[in-house]
């Protein structure tokens, strides 16, 4: 697909008055264009097309010529008419056929709402152009300034790269190789995991029946706290003591383990709380948010005397680690987890205990020679 010629837009004078400046390659269609916008008339002296201030509205410009060209207005040009970066403010709406492939891709409602958002941010820092006409290099420097400004995280990095990445290759139909920017290297962190002990503890102190069974499940089958807001009644298998995860990352469906503990006291929470749909619910019936559910987790750490920060998805970390401690295949961990990739699994390796007291340390084997 062809880039769009580039207009831009000064503030001068000419013949004794102020002008709006359009300067631009030689293109016969932008001419014709410009032709139609009243005032507008070549300027032999400034080499360019002229039209008088006060005709000269930024938006005017921009609905006229909207579709044909990349618009670039200079800064003394929207001073000029008392235009603020905040107050010509051009709606802006997501182009046609972005959210509507989005959908019918089938994308997450969490995915759409974060590419949406990004791209709507994305259009609004170049409004003043056509956005298929922005060059990979601008939308480099682009993220370069939420890099420097916005300290945005890398992961935060890569979801609006490929928000924008959606638009020109999925949208618009480019090839890759018309649009690729380089992708951050990610930070390799090892999960923050806390002891059996520990979550014995949090258990044991937590007397509310309900947030013990948030405990006991974000545990005792590695759900995401996503998922576990998700679980519905029909989803307990208690005949093969097996929870049906559905749709989980990926759209795919999994199986984890179901805990004797975690049945037993699902059976007294159900003879209290009676659930309707979900097994955890808010008030009403409705879904337990995302924001309790760690609520939940903060305080029963606290009660249990857990220095550190816990949150729902180290109890997923602890999970795994755990059963891996105790010699459990890392395969069925991985599906247990849902990891597509064991490469994904294998990071709970690095923070086993197993693989560290396998080996006595240098220091101590000096001194138990020496003493």
């Amino acid at each position: 697909m062809d880039q769009l010629p580039i207009i831009k837009l000064e503030t001068g004078e000419h013949r004794g008055k102020q002008v709006t400046i359009l300067r631009f390659k030689y293109n016969s269609r932008l001419i014709s264009l410009i032709r139609k916008i009243d005032g507008s008339r070549w300027s032999q002296t400034l080499k360019a097309w002229v039209i008088p201030l006060e005709n000269s509205s930024i938006e005017r410009i921009v609905k006229e010529l909207s579709g044909s060209a990349s618009i670039e207005i200079a800064k003394e040009a929207m001073s000029a008419q008392n235009i603020s970066a905040e107050s010509n403010k051009v709606d802006i709406s997501l182009p046609s056929g972005y959210l509507e492939l989005l959908q019918q891709k089938r994308y997450s409602p969490n995915t759409i709402k974060t590419y949406t958002s990004y791209f709507l941010q994305f259009q609004k820092h170049f409004q003043t152009k056509q956005i298929e006409a922005v060059t990979k290099e601008e939308i480099n420097d682009y993220l370069l300034e939420l890099i420097n400004k916005k300290n945005i995280s890398e992961s935060q990095q890569n979801q609006r790269i490929n928000a924008i990445k959606f638009y020109y290759e999925r949208v618009l139909g480019r090839q890759r190789e018309c649009y690729q920017i380089e992708r951050p290297r990610k930070a390799s962190k090892l999960p923050d995991v806390i002891s059996q002990i520990e979550i014995k503890r949090m258990i044991e102190v937590t007397t509310n029946i309900k947030h013990k069974i948030i405990i006991q499940l974000l545990y005792s089958g590695g759900l995401r706290r996503s998922e576990l807001i998700n679980l519905r009644i029909e989803d307990i298998d208690s005949n093969r003591m097996l929870i049906k995860v559905k749709g989980a990352k990926g759209k795919k469906d999994r199986y984890t383990q179901l805990s004797n503990n975690v049945l037993h006291d699902l059976q007294k929470y159900y003879k209290q709380y009676k659930p309707k749909k979900y097994i955890i619910e808010g008030l009403g019936g409705n879904q337990y948010s995302a924001t309790s559910v760690a609520n939940v987790v903060k305080e029963s750490a606290r009660l249990a005397g857990i220095k550190k920060r816990v949150t729902p998805h180290m109890l997923r970390h602890s999970f795994a680690t755990h059963h891996l401690e105790s010699g459990t295949d890392l395969r069925y961990i991985q599906e247990w987890l849902g990891h597509s990739s064991p490469k994904t699994t294998q990071i709970y390796t690095h923070v086993s205990e197993t693989n560290f007291r396998k080996f006595s340390n240098p220091l101590d084997e000096l001194f138990n020679d020496t003493g």
